[in-house]
């Protein structure tokens, strides 16, 4: 997909965070991510996110190794840990809403953190029972996503690698 015209730069602009400075999160950006991540759209209005914000040098490492030993978590100044604790609400498609809502949620986190000037990296690979240990989350809360926050030491790729707008997108019924 090479023609980008008339896309927000944030998203032209977010890319997977995994070196970050030693540099604070200064507290009204964060707050301002946080409360963009409060605005996105739920199925019923559920509103079903909580967030637990992580910045303690000694927990921030403990959440490292419980995300399969990936060092640049503990690097991020602020770790986000999205949660939830409702009760899961089947929507009429099928579909277990809680990690769609939390994942509308955490995407416009990351989009206001790259306003900010800072990065953000989606983290799927952690084992759940040891993050829940860790930040003494009970067990009939689930997390769906863990997110780091900061400011980048790197820069972003010179491109990201998408399909072609063909390949992806189709007019009235399915291709194949």
């Amino acid at each position: 997909m090479n023609d980008k015209k008339g896309i927000i730069p944030e998203i032209l602009n977010r890319y997977s965070v995994r070196s970050y400075q030693k540099r604070e999160v200064e507290e009204e950006k964060l707050e301002r991510v946080i409360k963009a991540g409060l605005l996105a759209p739920s199925a019923c209005n559920l509103q079903p996110w909580r967030f637990i914000i992580v910045k303690d040098k000694n927990k921030r490492k403990l959440i490292s190794k419980a995300c399969c030993d990936q060092s640049f978590v503990a690097e991020a100044p602020v770790i986000i840990v999205c949660c939830s604790p409702d009760k899961p609400h089947i929507m009429t498609c099928g579909q277990v809403s809680y990690p769609i809502d939390c994942a509308i949620s955490v995407d416009h986190i990351s989009l206001q953190a790259v306003r900010e000037g800072l990065g953000t990296c989606w983290i799927g690979a952690f084992y759940e029972d040891q993050i829940r240990k860790i930040l003494s989350i009970p067990d009939f809360v689930r997390i769906p996503i863990i997110l780091t926050l900061g400011y980048p030491a790197d820069s972003p790729p010179s491109f990201k690698n998408r399909r072609d707008f063909k390949e992806s997108v189709f007019e009235e019924t399915w291709p194949y």
